[in-house]
């Protein structure tokens, strides 16, 4: 009874999270209420409280979702021959390209991110969780000898972090014009972070 019981609660907050994203999607991160949200996903608003405390909770954790399996596959060991410079590249554009894939969504999430109405804990906590893997990526790099001993990693991560954010601004003011040509801008720009950080 018990697995039926979590399975259904599963379901639920699925549901409420779909909801939550097309409308997002659809009406935008404002305009959307938690009404809304119970109404789409055919559930009553108190429901919607009981696994999410407010509508950037449903979003952070929609994030979180989506991107750890593909994280995931980075921190897994990799070839002798792998370099920071590429993991970042990597990392990056995992977040780009799911960012992106919905263009009113990702314009909706570059707002909250860039300019959050409030200081909420959930989006804190997201973004830690991206520090603290940007962290583990040097350290590692680190004790490669790919990078100096004195440096703080951890002014690194929101340095790099603070770069991606940039490009992202330029895809959404239309200063880019392909994918590729982001992944381009993201090479050179961090290959110029390099060679001040580099041994």
């Amino acid at each position: 009874m018990a697995g039926l019981r979590e399975q259904k609660k599963a379901e639920t907050r699925k549901a409420i999270i779909k909801s939550a994203v097309q409308l997002f999607s659809k009406k935008g991160f404002e305009k959307t209420s938690i009404e809304d949200i119970a109404k789409a996903a055919g559930i009553g608003k108190a429901t919607v409280y009981t696994y999410f405390s407010a509508k950037s909770d449903i979003f952070m954790t929609y994030c979180d979702d989506e991107l750890e399996e593909a994280f995931t596959d980075l921190k897994k060991p990799k070839d002798d021959g792998v370099t920071l410079l590429n993991q970042l590249i990597e990392f990056f554009m995992i977040k780009f390209n799911f960012i992106t894939q919905n263009h009113e969504f990702g314009r909706q999430l570059l707002r909250e991110m860039l300019f959050p109405k409030q200081v909420d804990e959930k989006v804190k906590e997201h973004d830690q969780r991206y520090f603290d893997f940007l962290y583990e990526l040097f350290f590692a790099a680190q004790e490669r000898g790919e990078l100096a001993d004195d440096q703080d990693l951890y002014q690194l991560s929101v340095h790099f972090f603070s770069l991606y954010l940039g490009i992202l601004a330029g895809w959404y003011g239309g200063y880019v014009d392909s994918v590729e040509e982001i992944e381009n801008w993201m090479r050179d720009l961090f290959s110029q972070v390099f060679k001040g950080i580099g041994r």
